[in-house]
C-alpha cells in the first residue's frame, strides 16, 4: 500500500446520514489488504446504512514500513487492526502517525475486528461472528448483491475466484471495479464515488423489486433481470459524474 497522509478519517467526512428505511442492496468492498480503500468505502457505506462487508485479495496484509523494501506484513483473518495499531505504535509512533497508518488503523478497528481475505470467504455461510461489525445488519446470511473492487487486479482475482467456485448458489452478483489509487486522499474520493454509485444502484433495484419482492430478495435471476439490465446504464451515468474513477463491470454468479 502506498504511503498515506495524515488527515482526519473519522468525524464529519463519514458522519452517519439519516436512515431513509426501505429496501437496501447488500454490498461488499474489496482491495488488496482490506485496510485503506475497501475500509474507507466500507465505513462510508455503513454510515449510509447499507449492509456491507469487506475483504482483501492479497496473499498477505502489507502496510508501509520504514522503507519500501521493509513493509509490515500480517496474516489475513488472524491479526486484528487493534494489534497492528499497538505493534506499530510501539515500533515507531512518530513514523506511523506521520504517514497516516495509525490514523487509518484507528478508523479500521472501529469498523470491524481485522482484515479478511476474499478467497477464504464462505459465501452463503452465516457470518455469526461478525455481528458487531459496522454494516453487518443485513449481511448475516453471508451473501451480497454487489461487489465493488478498488483495483483491476483485485477485480481479476474476484472474477477468477468466482469462476473457480462453480456458482453453487446460482445467485447473480454484480462485480464492479472502481479504480482508486492506493493512498489516503484518493481513498476518500473513491469512497464518496462508491457511495454515489451505491445510491444510484439501490434506487433502481428498489424500483425493480416492487414487481416481485420475494423473488428479488431470494436472488432469483429472473426476478432480478430488470435490475441487471439497468446496471450498465447506471454505471455509464455515474462515470460521467466521476470521470477520474475508471470503472469496469460484469455480471457474475455465486
Amino acid at each position: 500500500m502506498a504511503q498515506v497522509q495524515t488527515e482526519p478519517v473519522n468525524g464529519a467526512l463519514n458522519a452517519e446520514r439519516a436512515d431513509p428505511g426501505g429496501f437496501k442492496l447488500k454490498f461488499c468492498t474489496v482491495c488488496a489488504s482490506n485496510n485503506n480503500r475497501s475500509m474507507e468505502s466500507h465505513l462510508r457505506l455503513a454510515a449510509a446504512h447499507y449492509p456491507v462487508i469487506s475483504f482483501g485479495t492479497g496473499s498477505l496484509v502489507r502496510l508501509p514500513g520504514p522503507s519500501i523494501t521493509q513493509p509490515n506484513v500480517y496474516q489475513f483473518n488472524k491479526t486484528s487492526y487493534d494489534s497492528m495499531y499497538k505493534e506499530l505504535e510501539a515500533k515507531d509512533p512518530r513514523l506511523y502517525r506521520a504517514n497516516g497508518i495509525l490514523n487509518m488503523l484507528g478508523r479500521n478497528r472501529d469498523v470491524k475486528w481485522g482484515p479478511e481475505r476474499w478467497q477464504d470467504w464462505r459465501v452463503g455461510v452465516p457470518r455469526l461472528e461478525h455481528t458487531t461489525d459496522r454494516g453487518s445488519e443485513g449481511v448475516e446470511g453471508g451473501a451480497v448483491d454487489v461487489v465493488i473492487t478498488c483495483e483491476e487486479r483485485c477485480w481479476d482475482a474476484v472474477i477468477d475466484d468466482l469462476l473457480s467456485r462453480g456458482s453453487p448458489l446460482n445467485r447473480p452478483v454484480h462485480v464492479i471495479n472502481v479504480d482508486i489509487k492506493d493512498n489516503h486522499e484518493e481513498a476518500l474520493v473513491g469512497g464518496r464515488g462508491i457511495l454515489d454509485l451505491a445510491d444510484s444502484l439501490n434506487k433502481a433495484a428498489a424500483e425493480e423489486r416492487e414487481l416481485n419482492p420475494t423473488g428479488f430478495d431470494s436472488g432469483n435471476a429472473a426476478s432480478r433481470s430488470g435490475f441487471d439490465e439497468r446496471v450498465p446504464e447506471i454505471i455509464g451515468e455515474w462515470q460521467e459524474r466521476w470521470p477520474n474513477l475508471p470503472a469496469v463491470w460484469t455480471l457474475a454468479w455465486f
